[in-house]
């Protein structure tokens, strides 16, 4: 009887092994939310001002980092502090020192401000071709399809989504200093 339990665990062991899926290198970086299986960048910040005053600063935020924010924005909801949207961005990768496209993609994103916070989300990343391909692919190395390139398009996701999106976002949502003229 030992042995054959012996021998179960040795099997679990062996094949919990193998089912194990291959990340790429690097992919540590990417955040992926346990519950959806979905690349997603999400940080809650600290920040003065009221949660009407932080929709107002994160509504001229779009203004700012959007080129046409009517498009991008699907809700803006001031009661609830909430602003959710749709937006893309190209990915690129190098042939010959020549660099291409790679493709398109395309994410939602969510701001929700609340009294002397806010949180930014932005998840459900898909590479738009002829047809939507989940960005979370590119995260087993496993992969019948893998591709080289695929490290390079995680770190541009990444890249885009902490460098430039949200350092744009946390920039803009500190409070303006007002200076005031003295008077004499």
């Amino acid at each position: 009887m030992k042995k054959l339990i012996t021998l179960l665990i040795i099997l679990f062991t062996v094949s919990f092994a193998f089912g194990q899926e291959e990340k790429v290198e690097g992919a540590e970086a990417i955040p992926v939310d346990p519950n959806t299986g979905l690349i997603t960048f999400q940080e809650v910040v600290e920040e003065t001002g009221t949660r009407q005053e932080l929709f107002n600063r994160a509504s001229e935020w779009l203004h700012h980092y959007f080129k046409q924010p009517v498009y991008v924005t699907q809700v803006r909801d001031a009661a609830s502090g909430v602003i959710k949207g749709k937006h893309q961005f190209e990915i690129y990768f190098y042939e010959k020192d020549i660099k291409k496209t790679a493709g398109i993609i395309k994410y939602y994103f969510k701001i929700e401000c609340k009294d002397g916070r806010y949180r930014y989300t932005l998840d459900e990343f898909v590479l738009t071709r002829q047809s939507r391909y989940p960005c979370e692919h590119w995260l087993n190395t496993a992969h019948r399809d893998y591709n080289e390139q695929w490290p390079l398009y995680l770190e541009q996701i990444r890249a885009y989504s902490i460098d430039d999106f949200a350092a744009s976002l946390k920039e803009y949502m500190v409070p303006k200093v007002k200076v005031e003229e003295e008077e004499w």
